[in-house]
């Protein structure tokens, strides 16, 4: 019997949700090969061949480790914050275009979770939440560390939002859309605008990436955790797998942000020649078998775009110090916003003397 529409959607939405999983499982795997290789240290290399196995390990050790819960703490609360972390920072992917679309007779699936035309804010909303469970959690612990750590995660993230909210807007002025699906299509459009929004946007991108470090709480910024004043951060207290799903987090916010620029400023899963490598394929195999030769590489485009931002993360995590909290609140809102509101005013000076001509909507084009 045939899968319904809204079966094969499911699966594409269960399928998102474990590589994100596996990604980020993976990612505490990368961070430990890629410090190694940056320090000339071994890394892991004892669970499994070059240690593939180390993040199996992990997992058995923090679902084994003792439940611990402080004296004084709010127990739901304190059970609740990690959870909420992890939900919102798994929400967010949903929205993504991994892929085109593959077509098998008369059914379509679209390699994207959910496709709604304010995809783009869905992301911001949610991923805005998360902060909602740094700051329950460091509240619950009962720990001054703790709540101090989740007060700079707070004041951090309501700092940055702005900055990369402020950022995006000059892509949405050239794109005229908050759809994700959208955007990354605007970017194939054969012709006089085929080219990817960081030739448009250079420095819109360099905030954004910026502001990405700060809400993903990754060194430079990541003082809501940092060992040398605060013990811990907001997850002082947490032990066991309340501490992995923290943690998770995290590289799952790194694997979202890092999906989030590749679709703004770099194409999503569109690769260069693909037009001309669809047309070529066509003539042997097909238009359909083509299309989905062509989109199958387009979502290995799009993982390579990925991962290589995810690298990036990690090599500026073992590369830069960390920013003291007072440079921090300076950077953002002196010098961020600023910026972000100029790049404002310039796309829209651009695009009033037509010097950046709006993409035509690719419907039209298809």
């Amino acid at each position: 019997m045939e899968l319904p529409a809204l079966g094969w959607q499911a699966l594409v939405i269960l399928v998102v949700f474990g590589v994100s999983l596996l990604i980020a499982t993976y990612s505490t795997y990368a961070e430990r090969v890629i410090a190694a290789f940056l320090q000339d240290r071994v890394g892991p290399d004892r669970a499994g061949p070059f240690g593939l196995l180390q993040p199996l390990a992990d997992a058995v050790k923090l679902f084994t480790k003792e439940e611990f819960f402080p004296a004084g703490s709010n127990r739901a609360l304190f059970v609740f914050g990690p959870c909420l972390a992890m939900v919102t920072a798994l929400m967010a992917s949903a929205v993504i275009p991994f892929g085109n679309y593959l077509q098998f007779g008369s059914t379509i699936i679209w390699l994207q979770g959910i496709e709604v035309n304010i995809g783009m804010l869905y992301v911001f909303g949610v991923v805005s939440l998360g902060v909602y469970g740094i700051m329950i959690g460091g509240w619950a612990s009962n720990n001054k560390f703790s709540l101090l750590g989740a007060i700079r995660a707070a004041s951090q993230n309501i700092s940055y939002e702005l900055a990369m909210g402020l950022s995006l807007i000059a892509v949405l002025m050239i794109s005229e859309t908050l759809s994700l699906r959208e955007i990354t299509l605007q970017q194939s459009v054969p012709g006089e605008w085929q080219f990817w929004n960081i030739v448009k946007q250079p420095l819109g991108f360099i905030i954004f990436i910026v502001c990405a470090f700060a809400e993903t709480n990754r060194t430079p910024f990541d003082l809501p955790e940092c060992e040398t004043e605060l013990v811990g951060g907001y997850h002082t207290e947490y032990s066991s797998m309340k501490m992995g799903l923290y943690l998770f987090a995290e590289y799952i916010n790194v694997f979202v942000a890092s999906a989030v620029m590749s679709v703004l400023y770099f194409g999503g899963f569109n690769f260069p020649f693909q037009y001309e490598l669809r047309a070529f394929l066509a003539e042997s195999q097909g238009m359909v078998t083509a299309h989905n030769i062509v989109t199958g590489l387009g979502v290995v485009a799009i993982f390579v775009k990925i991962f290589s931002f995810i690298f990036f993360f990690m090599w500026v995590r073992w590369t830069l110090p960390r920013f003291r909290y007072d440079q921090l609140m300076r950077l953002g809102w002196t010098i961020l916003i600023p910026l972000a509101i100029f790049n404002i005013l310039l796309t829209g000076g651009l695009i009033v003397f037509n010097i950046i001509p709006q993409v035509p909507k690719w419907w039209l084009l298809q």
